[in-house]
């Protein structure tokens, strides 16, 4: 499965649009990622916690837009698009959606 962010693919012909596809993941933040995210973010690191957790939601993310775009019968998503948003009363869960169009080229 080709995956890509722009409209169109070099060099090849799309012969179907099959339409849009997309996937969701949300993941909790618990006390201890909070706990350490907030004492690297004072002495200025980066917090590895957060990072493992919005690599892990993108993954889910895209394996469920590919997912959805082979049972379509698509060999290709292109205008692929990454959001990342906190949801919850106080920003404790982060969503992260993968959204495509799922094509076929030759």
């Amino acid at each position: 499965m080709l995956i890509t962010t722009t409209n169109n693919i070099e060099g090849k012909k799309i012969t179907q649009y099959i339409g849009l596809v997309n996937g969701e993941a949300i993941i909790g933040a618990n006390f201890v990622k909070d706990f350490f995210a907030g004492i690297s973010d004072i002495v200025g690191g980066r917090s590895g916690a957060y990072e493992q957790g919005l690599r892990e939601a993108k993954s889910i993310a895209l394996k469920e837009m590919i997912e959805q775009a082979q049972r379509l019968g698509a060999n290709a998503i292109i205008g692929v698009d990454l959001d990342y948003q906190t949801i919850g009363g106080s920003g404790t869960m982060l969503m992260v959606s993968a959204n495509g169009t799922a094509i076929i080229y030759e």
